[in-house]
């Protein structure tokens, strides 16, 4: 098949006007809409994906340029630009032409036809002018989509100058920036921020790196190259971008591995993270312990308070007996004065006084002896008392926690499950009320010589006035006989039902493994299904893209070829019937 029919047309005349690219005989375009839907803007090999290179829909009647054209300041700054732009990619040099000097305020019409045409060649070099320029202009705006195409007339392009020479200048500058915009997008300057995006335009670039290649290359082909000639010169770029897409799924594949190892380890700490935490279970039950302690302690301020208020009042009542006191004493010194007095009238030498006062003191050393020694002994029974009613408030929590814990098992009360009827809640059984201490307070005279400690009715520690409890008798229930036996009575049991437990829930894990395996290959086996799939499509469109270039070879062929797939949907749907009628007999069979 001769494949000069499939290359780009020309059309006769020419501009008139010298340039490098002069010497390309066939013509090209940026865009050229097409019924056809492509693969790389959204054709069905784009699927859910999308493609860096899809258009958004034009908006309807003539739009507004937003740009101060008219501005003088913005013409300048834009004018400057471009004058930079076109220096820096010599200009002059590869149009041989000079622009004027006054050209971003009035230029010539030949300065706007050169300019044109150099910023359309940068962005596609391809493209060969052959009409006059106020026909070209118009239809290669559209094909740009130039935003502002619609208010540009063949009339102003004529004669750009005056007026209408802001409105061509900001077209020349939007050339511009598309012109760098393209050399920004080869030079993938733009690929970070497509990857911040969301977008991947890895597979576009290769796609279009292909394109772009393998059709210089068919351009450049001789108009009477067959189609194995075209395989031929194809064949190159084809599997150069087969390797481009290798060499971007193995870096993909080195991040798959370099994250899947980062989600091991972070999948192993969070394991040994959750096997230091505590079981969230003992912490809600400690803390449960605590804001009882927090209530009881509340309770025992409030009492402190309370007895702290009697005190102040006790301390203003000692405060006026001190005061009766120094009373007494002044009388107890005048009656001393007055004994004195007839101690000497009885005629008692002073010898006789001095053995009497050095008995006193003997005898008041040894009693302040005996209490200190007294006091000494209380402090330590008072220190036994304090530990004794701090052992009995640990008793306590440790009973309130063994009745929490018997009740989450299923022992209490009679009636659980785990019971079997007999009583398993423990209860301390000791007085009610608060510790006051009074045994280790009895015989502690006040000033005015009432003991200060209390009764001992509603002593906790005592079991009455003299003795307290043995320890036999402070819980109601034996715990080193029959609870112990109970207990492990139901541990083997628990122990034996554990074991039963663990073999069904390793079966049911065997099984899960095995469901895991099976899984495991059907997914496998889809991901070749899935493959082949790929590979169909590939095929698919190889075959789509040579039936289009046959179609367009003649109408005879056209016609020839829609006879043979007439006949050959025919025999597909005599097909279709047999292999209907074949299952019909199967399944009546």
């Amino acid at each position: 098949m001769n494949t000069s029919q499939f290359k780009p047309y020309g059309t006769p005349g020419s501009s008139g006007i010298p340039r490098s690219s002069q010497e390309l005989d066939r013509r090209s375009s940026v865009y050229r809409p097409s019924a056809r839907p492509s693969a790389v803007g959204g054709g069905p090999l784009a699927g859910g994906h999308m493609s860096f290179f899809q258009q958004a829909p034009q908006p309807a009647g003539v739009p507004r340029d937003p740009r101060p054209l008219k501005d003088r300041q913005f013409q300048n700054r834009i004018g400057q630009e471009l004058l930079e732009y076109l220096a820096k990619n010599n200009f002059e040099m590869e149009m041989n032409h000079k622009l004027s000097d006054n050209f971003t305020k009035s230029p010539t019409q030949k300065d706007f036809n050169y300019l044109f045409q150099w910023l359309y060649h940068r962005i596609d070099p391809s493209y060969r002018f052959q009409k006059n320029i106020d026909q070209e202009v118009p239809p290669l705006l559209k094909q740009l989509r130039y935003p502002y195409e619609k208010s540009i007339t063949k009339s102003q392009i004529a004669a750009v100058g005056g007026q209408n020479w802001s409105t061509f200048l900001g077209l020349l500058h939007w050339m511009m920036q598309l012109a760098q915009m393209l050399e920004g997008y080869a030079r993938h300057q733009y690929d970070d921020a497509c990857m911040e995006a969301g977008v991947d335009i890895a597979g576009d670039q290769i796609i279009l790196d292909f394109l772009t290649s393998a059709y210089q290359d068919w351009l450049n082909m001789d108009d009477e190259a067959g189609d194995e000639d075209v395989e031929r010169a194809l064949q190159p770029h084809v599997q150069g971008m087969a390797e481009a897409f290798e060499r971007s799924n193995a870096k993909y594949i080195q991040e798959l591995e370099i994250l899947e190892g980062e989600n091991a380890r972070l999948l192993k700490e969070m394991q040994e993270l959750e096997k230091s935490t505590p079981d969230p279970a003992i912490l809600d039950n400690h803390f449960k312990i605590m804001e009882e302690d927090k209530i009881k302690f509340e309770e025992y301020n409030t009492l402190a308070m309370q007895r702290t208020e009697k005190y102040e009042n006790r301390i203003q009542v000692l405060q006026e007996e001190l005061g009766k006191l120094h009373v007494e004493l002044k009388e107890a010194e005048e009656e001393r004065r007055q004994m004195q007095k007839a101690v000497d009238d009885q005629g008692i030498s002073m010898q006789d006084i001095d053995r009497m006062t050095s008995e006193r003191e003997r005898l008041q050393r040894s009693i302040e002896s005996a209490s200190q020694r007294l006091e000494d002994v209380k402090k330590k029974v008072a220190e036994r008392e304090m530990e004794a009613s701090q052992r009995l408030d640990e008793l306590e929590r440790l009973v309130e926690k063994y009745n929490t814990v018997a009740y989450q098992i299923g022992l209490i009360p009679a009636t659980a499950v785990n019971a079997k009827g007999k009583n398993f809640e423990l209860q301390v059984t000791v007085n009610e009320g608060t510790p006051n201490f009074a045994s280790s307070m009895q015989g502690v005279l006040g000033p005015n010589g009432q003991p200060l400690g209390g009764g001992v009715e509603n002593e906790r520690l005592l079991a009455d006035s003299t003795t307290g409890y043995q320890p036999a008798h402070i819980l109601n229930l034996d715990l080193r006989g029959q609870v112990k036996n109970s207990f492990l009575a139901l541990r083997k049991e628990v122990s034996e039902r554990r074991k039963v437990t663990m073999d069904v829930m390793m079966e049911d894990h065997d099984l899960l493994d095995r469901a895991k395996e099976a899984i495991e290959d059907k997914r496998n086996e889809v991901e070749a299904l899935e493959h082949r799939v790929r590979a169909a499509e590939e095929e698919y469109e190889k075959t789509k893209e040579v039936t289009n270039a046959q179609k367009m070879a003649s109408d005879a062929q056209i016609e020839k070829m829609e006879k043979e797939l007439a006949k050959m949907r025919a025999q597909l749907s005599e097909s279709v019937q047999l292999m209907e009628q074949r299952e019909m007999n199967t399944n009546i069979e």
